[in-house]
């Protein structure tokens, strides 16, 4: 009889498109080798760190460091779902790019004047992070606001309760292949790709 299990397994979820659909901005190389190696990593990671958890519940393990399989657990969750919103953050070539539209395109408006000013303040976020990490815009529910944040590594700086609207993976492994170290390169041609139909269905989840 197969052992029983406490808690379900992550699973890597399907690319939202083929390896291939950001060239020429993000090659298939890149992204092969941060799906298929580093988000899949993640996800292996997480459902080890369940395992060695359902072990200490049943009792089959009785030496352990909780604080750290607690942070070994949720470096790997947030490495899980941190990627699969960056994924869905983009379109194919030709699909995405341009300028917002809808509720998210009025704010970007309203709130920064011009989407040429909210693009200069976004940069300024992405190239503000120091290492490896992710820039963030939320939407604050309270307030209406569009907010921006950048955290480093999979140890966020979460805003309680601000659901994620837009996320870049500025971690080297999503672009070194490609950019090397020009980073700043990379921020640059992902505006090509961003997904503004996926933030704009995010927003209006929230919209009171």
């Amino acid at each position: 009889m197969a052992a029983q299990t406490l808690f379900k397994r992550y699973e890597l979820p399907p690319l939202p498109y083929n390896v291939n659909a950001l060239e020429p901005y993000i090659s298939g190389q890149v992204i092969d080798v941060h799906y298929n190696g580093h988000h899949k990593g993640y996800v292996n990671g997480a459902n080890a760190a369940i395992d060695r958890l359902e072990k200490i519940i049943k009792n089959e393990v009785t030496s352990y460091d909780i604080q750290g399989l607690l942070r070994n657990l949720f470096f790997n969750i947030n490495g899980h779902k941190l990627h699969t919103l960056y994924w869905n953050s983009m379109a194919p070539a030709g699909k995405g790019g341009g300028t917002p539209g809808g509720y998210l395109g009025d704010l970007v408006i309203k709130q920064f004047g011009s989407y040429d000013k909210f693009r200069n303040l976004f940069n300024e976020v992405m190239r503000s992070l120091p290492g490896s990490g992710w820039a963030v815009l939320y939407y604050d529910t309270e307030t209406g606001n569009l907010v921006f944040t950048t955290f480093e590594n999979h140890y966020n700086q979460h805003i309680a309760e601000l659901p994620v609207i837009l996320i870049i993976d500025e971690f080297e492994h999503a672009y070194y292949l490609q950019y090397k170290n020009n980073r700043n390169a990379y921020l640059d041609a992902i505006w090509n790709v961003l997904n503004w139909g996926e933030a704009e269905n995010r927003l209006r989840k929230y919209i009171k």
